[in-house]
């Protein structure tokens, strides 16, 4: 078993390290190669290697992580606050779909994720969400680097739960960065969130706590 491990973390790092090379590829075909890239340490903007860099690195990924937690903080997507009526939280039961369209859904589904230790899966979805929306080749290409940089890196304390098959799709992507570069990487995320803690929520207390602070109080006698 652990032989089996260590080859899996081997395959991914190799899959990283692959993708790394593919978008410096492609930022030198934009002319926007980095200064430190004669230095084969720093290829890796995903974190595989094991260089002294990495503190320096480790610094650079608070701040973006951080960054991009304020751009979704107050977002309407995420508005943890909208208050539901009792009719929309109560057909959240329906569908996953249902929920996901719902804005205070969403909501109250995130706050329930971060209570599991996995509220980067709606994070990265979220984050695909509004890759898909943006046109400007630059700009597309610049996200899809963050976005691996903050899910899809190994070393990132927001790493998101993909198989093998997918990170070599998205190994591919990389080549040529466009909107849709995650893709299958979203749509195995949203299955998860979908098949594994959507059923958790629905049955949970919160969820429970949300309907009954909806319902009208008893008339008084």
């Amino acid at each position: 078993m652990g032989s089996e491990r260590e080859e899996m973390r081997q395959r991914q790092m190799q899959v990283h390290q692959e993708a790394a090379a593919s978008v410096l590829h492609a930022r030198h075909r934009m002319g926007n190669t980095p200064t430190n890239a004669s230095n084969a340490c720093c290829f890796c903007w995903c974190c595989c290697c094991s260089c002294s860099c990495l503190t320096v690195r480790s610094e650079d990924e608070t701040i973006q992580r951080s960054t991009f937690e304020r751009r979704t903080e107050g977002n309407s997507y995420f508005d943890e606050s909208a208050q539901p009526t009792l009719d929309d939280a109560s057909s959240w039961t329906m569908s996953f779909e249902r929920m996901m369209k719902s804005a205070a859904g969403r909501g109250c589904f995130r706050q329930f994720l971060r209570t599991e230790f996995s509220e980067e899966n709606m994070m990265f979805w979220f984050a695909c969400e509004e890759l898909k929306k943006e046109t400007n080749k630059t700009v597309v290409e610049e996200k899809v680097r963050q976005i691996y940089e903050d899910f899809i890196s190994i070393l990132s304390p927001k790493e998101v739960s993909l198989d093998s098959r997918v990170r070599e799709v998205i190994n591919r992507n990389m080549l040529e960065p466009t909107s849709h570069t995650y893709d299958d990487a979203q749509q195995q995320i949203y299955t998860l969130m979908q098949r594994d803690s959507y059923p958790r929520f629905i049955n949970s207390s919160a969820y429970t706590d949300v309907l009954k602070s909806l319902e009208e109080p008893p008339p008084e006698p």
